[in-house]
């Protein structure tokens, strides 16, 4: 997560909550895509966690990071949580169980993303190997269990695990244990939203299967092959999940900021303290009748915090943000940002992916999300297989980049990034049964290898 909102522009009525997501509209000249990712840093001597504190900590990281690229740091009181870069617009942020996520920039092609995370990883490694910290590119945390998982100390967590297991039994797991990569995508306009959050909504669950690598909870197979995935369904109905109204009539900006304001909210912040608000409505703080503020009124700040708690598969804030895949191999990780530019942003593509899903119906939707996270590559929706689907959506996604023609000097476009999906498809195997034949077979029964295997 990037660090949070701070415009205390009060809002008088629910027409500025839907304005404050209009304003995110960009011509297609200024469109860019930003690609978010986790991982978890572990001490190469042994394997254990990291924890926040300590001359070889996460703070140590942090700081180290803070010297070597001059960035801004990130505090809660006087505790450094992250870094910010104020110029290019990228962030180095804390998840709650130390999971470090780079929040890249707003970038023109997927080759200048690949060059960044390529630059993070270089720089992350020359403040962290003389701490003794690698990390894993895996969906969910393989070996340690809850109570082995690091805390961070930043407010908004403490929050939020003491709601998670009011509202779920997962929630904790998903908070404290799980990795995602995210790619960020903007819209033109109304219409042009509603179009691309309903073709990436519906294929969501294929991403999932494509990037599915959390077979492992508490160092043995778990049953699943994106256990990530899994934790969703179980971590808080009210703000997570396939979104149905959206392919409803009518949908739009309002019936958005509609669901959203139903949302139950965590926290509201004020100054550099945050109060514990979780279960209450933002629609009375909306109205100024928030038992716990009287008489204040919300801020852009809060209607901005608030929007980042909602964790449907696909989000809307003033962008919309690809949620459905697992953190994975680092030559993963360009290819999802490549996939869902290659769909979303060439109008021909984007068509053809609609055709493909357009005729689902909501029930079939929702058992395609909950079958993809067992099952993988193997679900079925409308008679046909995830793979076969899978093989479809990629060549319109290729297409979708070859037709954008951002070349580099060799002359090869963005669809090369498309190639470790195709390899996945090609082979029928899910990287997580990639992971499970390991561990069945050279691994001898041991998560222990994957320290190696899936180290940046």
């Amino acid at each position: 997560m990037a660090r949070d909102q701070i415009d205390m522009t009060p809002i008088e009525a629910r027409d500025e909550l839907v304005a404050w997501i209009a304003e995110g509209e960009k011509p297609k000249s200024q469109f860019r895509v930003g690609t978010e990712h986790e991982k978890i840093p572990f001490r190469i001597a042994d394997r254990s966690p990291v924890s926040y504190d300590g001359r070889r900590g996460i703070r140590a990281l942090l700081e180290g990071m803070q010297m070597l690229l001059g960035w801004e740091p990130i505090l809660e009181g006087k505790t450094i949580i992250g870094l910010a870069d104020v110029t290019g617009g990228g962030a180095i942020s804390l998840e709650p169980g130390g999971q470090f996520e780079l929040s890249g920039a707003p970038l023109e092609t997927i080759h200048r993303t690949c060059n960044e995370l390529n630059s993070h990883l270089a720089q992350l490694r020359e403040v962290a190997e003389p701490l003794g910290i690698g990390f894993l590119g895996i969906g969910m945390s393989p070996r340690w269990t809850r109570e082995e998982t690091p805390v961070m100390p930043k407010g908004r967590y403490k929050i939020m695990s003491n709601y998670m297991p009011k509202v779920g039994n997962l929630g904790i797991d998903m908070m404290f244990r799980t990795c995602t990569v995210q790619a960020n995508l903007d819209f033109a306009s109304e219409s042009d939203m509603v179009k691309k959050l309903r073709v990436s909504l519906a294929l969501q669950p294929i991403a999932t299967a494509l990037f599915a690598n959390s077979p492992f909870t508490d160092g043995k197979p778990n049953g699943y092959l994106s256990f990530r995935s899994h934790i969703w369904e179980d971590t808080d109905a009210a703000r997570s999940g396939m979104l149905p109204f959206a392919f409803e009539s009518g949908m739009g900006y309002e019936r958005y900021v509609d669901y959203a304001l139903d949302v139950p909210m965590y926290f509201v912040k004020r100054g550099s303290n945050y109060i514990d608000v979780a279960g209450s409505s933002f629609r009375d703080l909306l109205a100024g009748k928030h038992p716990a503020l009287p008489g204040e009124r919300a801020t852009i700040s809060d209607w901005a915090n608030h929007l980042s708690t909602i964790f449907p598969e696909v989000r809307l804030k003033r962008y919309l943000e690809m949620r459905g895949a697992d953190a994975g191999p680092w030559k993963n990780i360009c290819a999802l940002p490549a996939l869902w530019v290659g769909l979303l942003y060439d109008e021909v593509s984007l068509d053809a992916a609609w055709d493909i899903a357009k005729g689902w119906s909501a029930a079939e939707r929702e058992k395609l999300r909950a079958d993809v996270p067992k099952l993988g590559l193997n679900a079925k929706i409308a008679g046909r297989s995830v793979r076969e689907i899978a093989s479809d959506v990629l060549v319109l996604a290729r297409n979708g980049l070859k037709r954008r023609a951002h070349k580099i000097y060799d002359g090869r476009d963005e669809s090369d990034f498309l190639d470790t999906l195709d390899e996945i498809v090609e082979r029928g195997m899910t990287p997580a049964e990639e992971l499970l034949k390991l561990y069945h077979g050279a691994w001898n029964g041991s998560v222990d290898p994957a320290y190696k295997l899936l180290a940046y």
